[in-house]
């Protein structure tokens, strides 16, 4: 992912029932599913606290319901609204802590649909000050994502969850592909990507002084990637000191999290264990492609089951993208295509008609890999294995685990049960897929491509399962 380019500012205040996110706030932009409705993985959520005097015994180390936590109750009815019962068991443990007073930083790896961001935008929604006028129009809160993509749902999460709160104005400050910006970021939170965040802080666009909450979200992508990371270390280094600091992420590989905790000093802690990242509703297969070509003509041939519900095929440059967009299109297949090559609002019209069911297959690169939640995503096609290059090394290239696991986490969500299919086509993709196998303690099945109808016949009894059983848990 390219870092942002200086001066591409797109700056919206928004109210909360205006079209923050160009579209309603509708199940997929939640990240976590309300409890009552959807069965939970059963996993457990370990706490470590920086305070060794911190009690476990008080009622508040972990809550059932969210009226225990002293939530105002304009936003119980919005969360009510959303269609929030009760807190997931991530929230449980992590609302005391991240509401506690005075505010403690919070470090808390948890894979996506936990509701990890309902639990920071609570945070940030119980923390700011709409009393005056003045005080709606003060920036009290930043959030920060490593993509515009992410950061419009962030603002749909706000915007649903602070409906009834009077005064509450929210900001985005993402690139765009127009040269617009206000005189002043008037507004009480801010959603931003890092290097549009710097570039108006020093513009003094946005006046940081009174920012009580920082938070980065997909954080272990945010620091260990060095262009984000340069530009949130800049942008904190703008803000007052003392403020919470917040760092969520499904991941936090152990560099990054020595990192984190230097970023976010003296934090609490919520983990997941790392046999429990896999997420147990994704059902995981590969097929066997003895070149380029075969591995287009099998894309081709899974068409017919994509449109059974949204798919969403990872390729691993913008080339192939571009190149696999214009083939299907020439023969006739509808599909749409977001790489980082393609720019503002023409990126907010790819992934409004992807979440909308307008576009029903969306070939892509990294970019959406992390973060995005379209809970009607039922398949998952890696058409290029993830791969990083060996630390120390420009040319050999391993598996790229957490990227593989943030791309099969696009489906499977809020309890429901998916497909994620990778093509190997090389005895060197073959064995990456070996190793991801090995990594994830998981069993990845290969499927016979010498029936279609037979492949047919299983992907749709896994979908078919899979909404039987959503329909069953709520």
């Amino acid at each position: 992912m390219s870092t942002e380019a200086a001066g591409s500012l797109a700056d919206r205040v928004t109210k909360p029932d205006e079209d923050v996110a160009d579209k309603p706030v509708s199940q997929e932009v939640k990240d976590g599913a309300p409890g009552s409705e959807l069965q939970e993985p059963d996993y457990t959520v370990e706490v470590k606290l920086s305070d060794l005097q911190a009690d476990p015994n008080n009622p508040l180390y972990s809550v059932k319901s969210f009226e225990d936590i002293g939530l105002d109750e304009r936003i119980l009815k919005g969360l009510s609204t959303m269609g929030f019962r009760k807190p997931s068991k991530v929230q449980e443990r992590a609302l005391p802590l991240l509401m506690g007073n005075p505010p403690k930083n919070l470090i808390g790896q948890s894979q996506s649909g936990t509701g990890k961001t309902a639990a920071f935008v609570l945070n940030v929604l119980s923390r700011i000050d709409l009393s005056t006028p003045q005080a709606q129009q003060t920036p009290q809160a930043l959030i920060l994502a490593p993509t515009r993509e992410l950061a419009r749902q962030i603002v749909g999460v706000i915007q649903a969850m602070g409906q009834y709160l009077d005064g509450l104005v929210i900001g985005t400050a993402v690139p765009a592909d127009r040269q617009s910006r206000p005189a002043a970021m008037t507004c009480s939170v801010i959603v931003g990507t890092p290097g549009t965040v710097q570039d108006m802080v020093k513009r003094r666009v946005l006046n940081p002084t009174q920012l009580k909450v920082l938070v980065l979200d997909e954080a272990d992508n945010m620091l260990e990637q060095q262009g984000l990371g340069d530009q949130c270390i800049r942008v904190k280094a703008m803000l007052p000191r003392g403020l919470q600091v917040v760092l969520f992420s499904a991941t936090f590989p152990p560099h990054v999290h020595r990192y984190a905790e230097k970023f976010a000093p003296d934090a609490n802690e919520i983990t997941l264990q790392h046999d429990e990242l896999t997420v147990e509703g994704i059902r995981q297969l590969y097929m066997d492609c003895d070149t380029e070509e075969v591995k287009y003509a099998n894309l081709v041939h899974l068409y017919g089951l994509l449109t059974v519900g949204s798919s969403i095929i990872f390729v691993k440059t913008r080339a192939s993208a571009v190149e696999i967009e214009k083939r299907m299109t020439a023969e006739g297949h509808t599909v749409a295509s977001l790489t980082g090559a393609i720019e503002g609002s023409q990126r907010d019209a790819v992934i409004d008609s992807f979440r909308s069911g307008e576009a029903k297959v969306l070939i892509t690169t990294n970019v959406l890999a992390r973060g995005i939640d379209v809970s009607t995503v039922s398949l998952v096609v890696n058409y290029d294995i993830p791969t990083a290059f060996v630390a120390g090394s420009r040319a050999q290239e391993e598996p790229d685990y957490q990227t593989y696991l943030h791309r099969i986490g696009r489906t499977g969500r809020f309890g429901r049960i998916g497909v994620a299919i990778t093509f190997v086509s090389s005895r060197e993709e073959w064995q990456m897929l070996h190793k991801i196998q090995d990594h994830f303690a998981t069993n990845i099945e290969r499927i016979d491509t010498s029936d279609w109808d037979e492949v047919e016949e299983m992907i749709k009894k896994i979908i078919k399962n899979s909404r039987a059983q959503s329909d069953f848990s709520k």
